[in-house]
C-alpha cells in the first residue's frame, strides 16, 4: 500500500495538496467543504484529483 500526497480540486476551483491515507476528514481551505474522508487506509476523496505528487 502506497502512501503518496495527491493534488485535489474542489467544486470552487481550489486546489490543494493532502495525503492519501488521512486520519481525519480534510476541508477546502477556500470553501471549507469537505475534501477527503478517512477510510482506515486510502482515503475516500470527494473533489477531483489533479495529480499525483511524487
Amino acid at each position: 500500500m502506497l502512501s503518496n500526497f495527491l493534488k485535489v480540486q474542489c467544486e470552487c476551483g481550489n486546489e490543494q495538496n493532502i495525503f492519501s491515507h488521512i486520519t481525519s476528514v480534510v476541508k477546502c481551505s477556500a470553501c471549507n467543504e469537505p475534501l477527503a474522508y478517512p477510510a482506515g487506509g486510502k482515503a475516500i476523496i470527494h473533489g477531483k484529483v489533479i495529480e499525483e505528487l511524487g
